[in-house]
């Protein structure tokens, strides 16, 4: 247990020793907030405004407590993948310097070593995310506060569980690269493609249907959508109370993918919690599988002198 505690210290430590690799992982949160403060952020409140009846006021703080709560799902569903690889490098990068090899010469058993990369990842991740969450909540705060206690507190153990999530997958992904080549491919595709699949830069209600469909097998769209539920709902709440007419208010709602569908059976935010739940420990199994010591046969003598 000794030598499991000071591999994470160590693991923890360099994560954060190494600015390039810390400030990497802080690339989606930031290019997250330009790109929605620049563009998207426009498009989605142009959007809201539009689809309000000419004889309702709804206050313009709704309307920014809607697109920033937006902005919140998709910043955090989002980085608690992206930045999972970034901060599973270590295990990849210790392959590469040979560091595994030395490690693994001392009395040391890989499946001791394999749970340290796994909760110093775990750990330097949801530190990155509860940092970015925090950011989230003060500009929350200023343009759009519509969160209650609940609220909140379902925010931060979505957090925990989309982190366990991240942190599973890379480890298990992370764990069959073996060069910096092959390292670096895979970052640029899970930052590139990730936030695409799983509905945090466009809803997959945008989409085409056959895409639509493929994309409901996929843990990460119900991964996104549960946060959604948790950031928008106050403001949803805030916008039919202000006069907003039901049906206009359910077609927000799905338009942003908060009330999903598998094939026409409707997806409840209990459902979506048990997928990502579920998915979490299908995960585990396999990365402890994958990790579990083997026992290696002796082999046999055959040059034996007569």
């Amino acid at each position: 247990m000794t030598q499991f505690f000071k591999l994470v210290k160590r693991n923890v430590k360099l994560f954060f020793k190494d600015k390039g690799l810390f400030f990497t992982s802080l690339i989606t949160p930031l290019i997250l907030l330009v790109l929605y403060g620049t563009f998207l952020g426009n498009i989605f409140k142009d959007s809201y405004v539009q689809s309000v009846p000419e004889d309702v006021n709804i206050p313009a703080r709704i309307i920014a407590g809607l697109v920033s709560g937006q902005l919140f799902a998709s910043i955090l569903a989002v980085s608690c993948v992206t930045v999972a690889f970034c901060s599973n490098m270590l295990m990849v990068q210790d392959k590469i310097t040979g560091v595994r090899k030395d490690l693994l010469i001392s009395p040391l058993n890989k499946h001791t070593l394999a749970l340290s990369y796994f909760a110093a990842t775990f750990i330097t991740t949801l530190t990155v995310c509860f940092f970015a969450c925090a950011i989230c909540f003060v500009y929350t705060a200023v343009v759009g506060w519509y969160f209650s206690a609940a609220d909140v507190l379902l925010i931060l153990v979505d957090v925990v569980v989309l982190t366990l999530f991240g942190t599973l997958l890379s480890s298990i992904v992370n764990g069959f690269l073996e060069t910096q080549g092959q390292l670096s491919a895979v970052g640029t595709i899970v930052s590139s493609v990730y936030g695409f699949i799983s509905g945090a830069y466009m809803p997959v209600a945008t989409f085409g249907k056959g895409l639509q469909y493929v994309l409901t097998f996929l843990p990460s769209t119900y991964g996104t959508s549960l946060i959604k539920n948790h950031t928008m709902r106050g403001a949803l709440s805030a916008l039919a109370d202000a006069g907003m007419p039901t049906e206009a208010v359910s077609e927000i709602k799905k338009f942003n993918d908060l009330n999903l569908s598998f094939f026409g059976n409707d997806v409840s935010v209990l459902a979506m919690f048990g997928i990502l739940l579920g998915t979490v420990i299908l995960l585990l199994g396999i990365y402890v599988l994958i990790n579990l010591p083997r026992n290696k046969k002796p082999k046999s003598d055959n040059n034996k002198n007569i």
